[in-house]
C-alpha cells in the first residue's frame, strides 16, 4: 500500500466547493432494460438476474435516448437499439456530441439558480463516455459565452473517480490562484453504450449505468464544503476488473463481480484504511461522500469501515434515483450533503478503472 500523503504545511488559502447543480434526462429506461435483459438470459440465469435486479438498490435510470413515437424505449421497435447489430460507434458519438453539452448546460443552469457563475476563470470537464473535437469543454465554454482566455482542462476516460480528479485539480488551481473561479462539470451518457450481451455478468454491469451531469463552483470563498488533502491508490493485481473497451459498436464495459470483495479487502488493510480516513477511526467521520457504483460496492465500504447504516444514506439515495452515472455520481452525492447540517469531518471516496481508489477529506465551511 502507498505511504500516507505528506502533511500540507503551506500557507495557501483553502478551496471550497461552493455549490452543485445536477441534471438528468427525462427518459427513465430502467424497467425497459430489465425486461430486455431478461429475454437474453436462460431460465437459470434469469432467476439470478431477477434476484440481482431486485437487490440492486436502483429504481430509476435516465437516458438521453428519446422514447419512440408510441412511447417505447431504446430497445423497443423503432428504438435506437431495436435491431442487431446495434448502431456503430460513429452513430453513438454523434449523439454524444449533441446531448452531452446540452445536459451539461442544464446542470450549469441548475447551479446558476444557487450561486452566481459569472467571472469564470477556469473550466474543468470530466467525461469518459464520448469523444468529440473540438472538445466538450470548448463546446460548453462557447455556449456559456465564456471569455476565450478561460483556461480549460478536459479529463477523459478516467471513469467513476474522475469527479475526484476534477475537484482535486480545481482545488490545486484555487490554492495557487486565490482569485480563480473554477467551473467543474461532469457529464456521462452511459446509455449510449448498450451491448448485445447474453452472459449475466455484462448484463448486470449494464444494469447499473445511467446518464447524468453535474456542475460545481470551486473558489476561495468560504462557503459550502472545504476541499481537503487528496489521496490516491491503485490496488495491486486488479487492472482487469474494471475497464472500458472501445469497439466498433460503442464502449464495452467490463465490471467484474470480484470488485466489491477486492474493495473490502483493501479497506480491511490498516494502512489503506488510515489513508482513507486521514488517520481517524472511520466511525468518527461524520460525513461520507462515496461514489454510488452499486449496492454491493456501498455495502463493501460500509462493512469494511464499520459504518452505521445511515453513513452512506446520501450515496444510496443517489443510486436509487439515478443508478451509476460514472463521474457525475459523486457530485450528486455532494449536492445532497450540501443540503444537510454542517459536517465536521468528511471523506470522499470513489473507485474506478485500475482498480484504483481516489478521494479527499472535506468539511463544511466555518
Amino acid at each position: 500500500m502507498p505511504a500516507p500523503p505528506t502533511t500540507d504545511t503551506s500557507q495557501q488559502l483553502p478551496a471550497y466547493l461552493n455549490a452543485v447543480g445536477t441534471a438528468v434526462p427525462d427518459h427513465d429506461i430502467h424497467a425497459a432494460f430489465i425486461a430486455w435483459a431478461r429475454e437474453r438470459t436462460g431460465a437459470r440465469s434469469t432467476k439470478v438476474f431477477d434476484r440481482m435486479a431486485s437487490r440492486s438498490g436502483i429504481a430509476h435510470r435516465w437516458s438521453v435516448l428519446p422514447p419512440t413515437a408510441d412511447g417505447g424505449s431504446p430497445v423497443d421497435d423503432a428504438g435506437f437499439y431495436a435491431t442487431e447489430p446495434h448502431p456503430g460507434t460513429a452513430a453513438r458519438m454523434t449523439l454524444y456530441a449533441e446531448h452531452a453539452p446540452a445536459l451539461a448546460i442544464r446542470a450549469i443552469e441548475a447551479l446558476r439558480k444557487q450561486i452566481a457563475v459569472e467571472g469564470i476563470t477556469h473550466l474543468v470537464v470530466a467525461s469518459c463516455t464520448g469523444f468529440v473535437a473540438p472538445g466538450i469543454d470548448q463546446i460548453i465554454a462557447r455556449r456559456l459565452g465564456l471569455s476565450p482566455s478561460v483556461e480549460r482542462l478536459l479529463i477523459g476516460f478516467m471513469g467513476c473517480y474522475a469527479a475526484v480528479v476534477a475537484l482535486r485539480n480545481a482545488r490545486h488551481i484555487v490554492r495557487s490562484e486565490p482569485k480563480a473561479r473554477v467551473l467543474v462539470v461532469t457529464v456521462e451518457l452511459s446509455t449510449l453504450h448498450l451491448q448485445p450481451a447474453n452472459d449475466i455478468e455484462p448484463l448486470l454491469a449494464m444494469l447499473q449505468f445511467g446518464d447524468g451531469a453535474a456542475a460545481a463552483l470551486v473558489t476561495a470563498d468560504a462557503t459550502g464544503i472545504e476541499l481537503g488533502t487528496p489521496f490516491a491508490a491503485a490496488l495491486p493485481d486488479t487492472e482487469t476488473l474494471i475497464r472500458w473497451d472501445v469497439t466498433d459498436a460503442g464502449f464495452a464495459m467490463h465490471l467484474s463481480g470480484e470488485v466489491p470483495a477486492r474493495i473490502a479487502t483493501a479497506l480491511a488493510d490498516a494502512a489503506f484504511r488510515t489513508i482513507v480516513s486521514d488517520g481517524q477511526p472511520p466511525e468518527t467521520i461524520d460525513g461520507w461522500a462515496v461514489h454510488a457504483g452499486g449496492r454491493s460496492i456501498l455495502d463493501a465500504v460500509e462493512h469494511a469501515m464499520h459504518l452505521n447504516p445511515e453513513a452512506l444514506a446520501a450515496s444510496r439515495q443517489v443510486l436509487a434515483d439515478n443508478g451509476n452515472m460514472s463521474s457525475a455520481t459523486l457530485m450528486f452525492v455532494f449536492e445532497r450533503l450540501l443540503a444537510r447540517p454542517p459536517i465536521g469531518r468528511g471523506v470522499a471516496l470513489a473507485f474506478g478503472p485500475g482498480l484504483a481508489a481516489e478521494g479527499f477529506g472535506f468539511r463544511s465551511a466555518v
